[in-house]
Formats: structure tokens, C-alpha cells, sequence
């Protein structure tokens, strides 16, 4: 009858912690750098206030635009209004007048 007799494997032994390791770093380096980790969640954050103050001015220029429109309703037309809006629609502007051209502003 044969018998074997094996020499017991320091290998064997690291193979479980080593595979360990390995995920744990994986879970690691996603947690930080993944779609939802810390990283992510800061830009988030910084894209959010950027977002929000877009939002506010937004908001502010369209107060603006409605308070001119509220002037050019009927019924409450007020004439400077009335003459602004016409000399833009026409391009027009009396002989006395200094005009002064500012470049248009693309948003």
C-alpha cells in the first residue's frame, strides 16, 4: 500500500485574506470614486449650488420681465413704456437724442 505524505502549504493559508483584501479595496475605491460615493456626492453638492444660484437668476430676470409686461397691459399702459417699446420694435429715435449702442448679450 502506498502512502502519500504531503508537506503542509504556507500558500494555502494566505489564500482566503488575500482574497479578502481584495475585495475589500474593490468595495473601497468604489465607495469613494463610484457613481454614488463620497467624491460624487461633493460635486454634487457643488453642481447643485451652481444650479441654484442659475435658478435665482433666473427667477430675478423673469420678475423683471413680467413687471414690464404688468406696464403694457391694457387698460395700465404707461407711455414711457409704450414709447421704449415702439422706438426698439421701429429702431427709431429723434434728431435730439443721443443713442448709444450696447452690444447684445448671448446667453
Amino acid at each position: 500500500m502506498w502512502t502519500r505524505q504531503y508537506r503542509p502549504r504556507k500558500t494555502g493559508r494566505l489564500i482566503v485574506p488575500a482574497l479578502a483584501a481584495v475585495v475589500l479595496s474593490y468595495f473601497g475605491y468604489h465607495v469613494y470614486h463610484g457613481e454614488f460615493g463620497i467624491n460624487s456626492k461633493d460635486q454634487l453638492r457643488a453642481r447643485a449650488t451652481v444650479l441654484q444660484a442659475q435658478l435665482d437668476r433666473t427667477r430675478s430676470e423673469r420678475v423683471a420681465l413680467e413687471g414690464k409686461v404688468r406696464m403694457l397691459r391694457d387698460g395700465s399702459i404707461d407711455k414711457d413704456m409704450l414709447d421704449e417699446q415702439a422706438r426698439r420694435a421701429l429702431n427709431l429715435s429723434h434728431a435730439d437724442e443721443v443713442t448709444i449702442m450696447l452690444p447684445s448679450q448671448a446667453n
